[in-house]
């Protein structure tokens, strides 16, 4: 693909060397300069399908201008900073700013003030910084839209079409989107010149390798059984509901049972955020309560079990959700809670012909959960794992002063 000698290098050290679908069709186009409207989904290689046309672009030409990287969360924001750095170990000279809320602004504005010629970041801050005149926009020659139908649904289209009426005219658009509904579409319309639109096979499907089931019960019923199946599990867990508050609410409700949980969502500060994801990716947390939208770019290779308290709102929904496990070949385990209100959402979790990935039919009977797991004791059941292991060891020393007495 003519790339520079420094970028291939990166790509081999990296063990990059062999393109996924996306970087095949992206790369030549977006080398040649042209604007792309690809759809694809999260997994599939597309933050190296712009990134490293994105590079070469801006290594071979002193005069290239920078690039704009928008994306709808924090998380992301680093993730895409993470691997772009890792193509530019032999390129100190080319910096690279992170612009996103929650993080001490001085530190961005340093960063800016070294005249970064990529620059990454979340809608919300990306405008503070215009705003400040601290970002100056009129040497942006590329600007690329990640997972541009999260931002929609996150409610940042007005932030985005905003930003637009600060950046050149005369610029290449690189616009990313798992789906491409019509706002999207019209979006695209109204600034891509004339795109090649890049399509990569993303029918809905679930790894072979992860376990799927559902559990029915009541709402009333729902926190019991959980805690029922948490005594039966081992290894890291994350647990899917559909609020904020949930969130918060379902980790201190476990928390008080004594399990080792903590809640990620959109409102916590970013420091925060980072401390959370850190302590359970390193293993000091087992069970993360995490939102969809919180959950987004999440890269933690070592999930065993995806619990969906709360059923996701859609198909696509779920596939992220039970895709945090069964990574890099491993196993994994996805389980789903369904009230009786649930049940007209099932369809969501079909697949994209109509098929459950499931057979819920038998376990939709009365207290058919217990033909899918067998169920603790009820002492496990009430008060968690270290509670149980405490009054085995205050049991074991009373048997020995009783023993001692007598």
């Amino acid at each position: 693909m003519g790339l520079p000698v420094s970028l291939r290098q990166a790509l081999d050290k990296n063990n990059l060397s062999i393109p996924t679908p996306i970087q095949i069709q992206a790369i030549p186009l977006a080398l040649q300069g042209k604007d792309i409207l690809g759809s694809a989904q999260t997994g599939t290689g597309k933050t190296l399908a712009f990134a490293i046309p994105l590079i070469a672009k801006l290594l071979g030409e002193s005069s290239a201008g920078s690039a704009l990287v928008i994306v709808p969360t924090r998380e992301l924001a680093h993730q895409v900073t993470n691997e772009i750095r890792r193509l530019l170990f032999h390129n100190s000279a080319l910096k690279v700013a992170l612009l996103i809320g929650g993080e001490p602004i001085f530190r961005q504005l340093n960063q800016l003030q070294r005249k970064p010629r990529i620059i990454i970041g979340t809608p919300g801050r990306i405008i503070d910084h215009i705003e400040r005149k601290t970002l100056v926009t009129r040497n942006i020659s590329t600007l690329v839209l990640d997972e541009t139908d999260r931002m929609f649904d996150m409610g940042f289209g007005i932030q985005i079409e905003e930003i637009m009426k600060y950046l050149p005219k005369i610029r290449q658009t690189l616009m990313f989107s798992a789906t491409l509904p019509s706002d999207i579409v019209k979006l695209a319309e109204k600034y891509l010149n004339q795109p090649e639109r890049i399509f990569v096979d993303h029918e809905a499907k679930t790894s072979a390798k992860i376990k799927q089931e559902i559990i029915f019960a009541s709402e009333s019923e729902k926190y019991g059984k959980l805690v029922t199946q948490l005594c039966q599990r081992e290894g890291s867990i994350i647990i899917f509901v559909k609020t904020k508050q949930g969130a918060d609410q379902l980790a201190d409700k476990l928390r008080k049972d004594d399990y080792s949980a903590l809640a990620i969502h959109g409102d916590l500060r970013q420091h925060k955020r980072e401390r959370t994801i850190n302590s359970f990716r390193r293993g000091h947390n087992q069970i993360m309560v995490a939102t969809d939208v919180a959950s987004r770019g999440l890269d933690i290779p070592h999930i065993q079990h995806v619990i969906n308290y709360d059923v996701p709102q859609s198909q696509a929904d779920y596939i992220h959700r039970i895709g945090r496990t069964a990574r890099a070949g491993a196993e994994g385990y996805a389980l789903s809670f369904v009230t009786p209100q649930d049940k007209r959402r099932l369809p969501a979790l079909a697949d994209k012909e109509g098929e459950l990935n499931f057979d819920c039919n038998v376990q939709f009977k009365k207290h058919s959960s217990k033909n899918v797991f067998r169920r603790p004791s009820a002492l496990k059941t009430k008060y968690g794992r270290k509670k149980i292991n405490t009054f085995k060891k205050k049991s074991r020393a009373l048997e020995k002063v009783r023993s001692s007495i007598l």
